[in-house]
């Protein structure tokens, strides 16, 4: 226990290895995979992690499609993630080290069919398993570190989702790359076929070691497999999952505060306290509920946060994220993020994005397309419009607290500063001081279209809506 919540909570500290030495970020750039690797059931799609923009911020990123009926193979991580499930529905599992296997049903076994309850005692058998997770479309799911975990697609469409690993963070001590150890499968996408952790010990060390004959020993090596690591199901898998009611309290609770949530642990009945904390732990949480934003801005968007605070088992992952919707051409505040980098995906629509180092040099200046990813540097300021049809996007932030300094409305930096300060620091005149203090009023985070920049106007987009946009603003 003390390995696992020991760290300290504190909203400053980070839990990543080194910094950016040697790196020079001044030009970054949008990205889509590079790569696409095909599995029996599915494909996965890598981004270029040699990139420099990678390399140094300490991210590796990879989009994950599972067909109906997909059964992504048992695996785990050197590295800490989140993913995002961009599409579609589906059941996952993560196996806990030293937890119960609380699910627990009697089966019994017809040809190739599993019923429950059957005839005589003898023919029974009772299947253990720890608990698996329903998730949905708007779920972020945490993966920690070395924590073996499993994905079946039971819906009609395909599973999209995204993988954002921290590379850097200190619960990986290899190379810092990020490495799949897979318990079954293969990994097509090295050079030499990757095959999973059972290939390298020998058949008889394996049948002792499981109990099992020397013939089973050799088939679970799964050497002569092509089916990658994703295969398809030719019969719905069966496996116990969470009741109704159950799924119900867990909704409630991806909502309640910390204290409530550890306030309604405590009172379910049982008081073990790696149960408590460790075993019981939610592994996956609604990002997109509309009746839950952090912020809302009726004319401009809402804001989202997933935090350590709000989703307890990103204190072991040391990450967080945060979704954010603009409407038509609405401004997301100046911003720079304080003690994480970003991994900033587009979901819906484009924005134009602009990031500014230092040395207030622009780094970055274009527009965002839907699947587009662009990482963000700790410390650069951005600033970002959406286009006509709005945009929706997601970051990944490399703190399980991230922090953000915003620079103009409600509660920035603008406005916590006197006006004196302001009229000197950029030789202004008083009133024009208090119009760049308090113009955006009581907005916060999102800000409606209506003070609109000339800057703006004169971007040229090669569309028309830079003119509708001009239009509407005047």
């Amino acid at each position: 226990m003390a390995q696992l919540f020991g760290q300290s909570f504190t909203s400053w500290r980070s839990s990543r290895q080194g910094g950016l030495r040697g790196c020079i970020l001044d030009r970054l750039q949008a990205f889509e995979p590079i790569q696409q690797v095909r599995s029996q059931a599915g494909l996965t799609e890598y981004f270029d992690e040699k990139n420099e923009q990678f390399r140094c911020t300490g991210v590796s990123v990879i989009r994950r499609v599972i067909e109906p009926q997909g059964l992504l193979l048992p695996q785990y991580h050197n590295t800490p993630g989140l993913v995002y499930i961009l599409q579609g529905s589906g059941y996952t599992g993560l196996i806990l080290p030293g937890c119960p296997e609380t699910f627990q049903k009697k089966f019994q076994h017809f040809g190739q069919a599993w019923f429950a309850e059957g005839q005589s005692e003898r023919q029974k058998f009772k299947d253990e398993h720890q608990r698996v997770h329903h998730f949905k479309q708007g779920d972020v799911v945490a993966l920690p570190s070395g924590i073996v975990h499993w994905c079946y697609n039971d819906g009609d469409v395909p599973i999209v989702a995204l993988y954002v690993f921290d590379v850097n963070n200190n619960a990986n001590q290899l190379e810092p790359r990020q490495k799949d150890f897979l318990l079954a499968g293969n990994n097509k996408r090295e050079q030499q076929f990757g095959q999973n952790i059972f290939n390298g010990f020998s058949v008889q060390l394996l049948s002792e070691a499981f109990g099992i004959d020397q013939q089973m020993a050799q088939r679970i090596r799964n050497q002569s497999d092509q089916r990658g690591d994703i295969i398809h199901v030719n019969h719905r898998l069966q496996f116990l999952k969470p009741t109704v009611n159950k799924q119900e309290l867990v909704e409630k609770q991806a909502y309640l505060p910390i204290h409530q949530y550890q306030l309604s642990q405590s009172m379910s009945g049982s008081h073990n306290g790696l149960e408590e904390n460790f075993c019981s732990l939610e592994a996956r949480k609604n990002i997109e509920n509309p009746n839950n934003p952090d912020t809302y801005n009726p004319r401009a968007g809402s804001i989202t946060r997933l935090t350590s605070n709000s989703f307890p088992i990103l204190h072991l992952v040391q990450m967080s994220a945060t979704r954010v919707n603009l409407y038509q051409n609405a401004v997301l505040s100046p911003f720079w993020n304080i003690n994480a980098h970003s991994v900033m995906y587009i979901i819906q629509g484009h924005a134009r994005v602009q990031v500014v180092n230092n040395y207030g040099r622009t780094v970055f200046d274009d527009l965002v397309h839907k699947g587009q990813l662009l990482i963000i540097p700790q410390h650069y300021v951005v600033l970002k419009k959406a286009k006509r049809e709005g945009c929706q996007y997601i970051s990944f932030k490399t703190n399980p607290n991230s922090m953000v300094s915003h620079i103009a409305g409600r509660n920035s930096i603008m406005s916590a500063l006197p006006v004196d300060v302001i009229a000197n620091a950029f030789q202004i005149s008083r009133q024009e001081a208090r119009n760049l203090k308090n113009n955006r009023g009581e907005e916060y985070g999102a800000f409606t279209p209506e003070f609109t920049p000339t800057s703006w106007q004169s971007y040229p987009d090669n569309d028309e809506e830079s003119s509708s946009s001009n239009k509407a603003s005047k």
